[in-house]
């Protein structure tokens, strides 16, 4: 299989994990959809990243789709668990983990616009967001080591693609001392390899 993607997007970090952590091979093409010639749409009628590209050519796309694909390819590292309350819980610190990221991606092409088109109300929309998301993951985190249940899952890898994206692109969001809890969650999985080798770079 082939998965399509840039090097800085958090949603292809997050299934780059994924497939890492269930020692799942692939080729990875870095193509990014911004740019002239990109064939992102080809694979992909929304022109977004990440692509999966299965052996039989069927293409998937959107981080949840694809990861929810790969978790039930292979038994191995379940990533998502299959008890109904706990997958939920799982799938929800992955919605409240993107929509943080969604809310600053969301701000960083408002600022690529000129400063007379951008909108400081609609940034301001946004900022709220990510600073309420982020103290609701750091109240639900409290002092456990997992995000959910007593391993390992989804929902950490998740919430720490978002912290990395935020340091990447944000570095003036000073969310380390504002929640320790997080900080000391993302210190522990950044040195996991999956995360090592999967670090945003231009």
């Amino acid at each position: 299989m082939k998965l399509i993607g840039s090097l800085t997007s958090p949603y292809v970090r997050k299934v780059r994990i994924v497939l890492a952590e269930k020692h799942i091979s692939y080729d990875f093409e870095v193509d990014i959809p911004w740019n002239v010639g990109s064939h992102v749409s080809d694979c992909n009628p929304l022109g977004k990243v990440p692509v999966l590209i299965l052996d039989d050519g069927t293409t998937l796309f959107d981080s949840r789709v694809i990861i929810e694909y790969l978790d039930n390819v292979s038994s191995a590292s379940r990533l998502i668990p299959k008890f109904n309350k706990s997958r939920v819980m799982v799938k929800r610190w992955e919605a409240l983990a993107d929509g943080i990221t969604d809310a600053a991606a969301t701000i960083f092409l408002e600022r690529k616009r000129p400063d007379i088109q951008q909108s400081v109300d609609w940034i301001t929309r946004q900022q709220n967001k990510i600073t309420l998301g982020l103290k609701i993951a750091a109240q639900e985190l409290n002092d456990k080591k997992w995000c959910q249940g007593n391993t390992f899952s989804l929902a950490d890898i998740a919430l720490c693609c978002t912290l990395g994206f935020l340091v990447f692109r944000f570095p003036e969001i000073e969310w380390r001392n504002t929640f320790p809890n997080l900080a000391n969650l993302a210190d522990t999985l950044e040195r996991r390899v999956s995360f090592l080798e999967t670090v945003p770079k231009l």
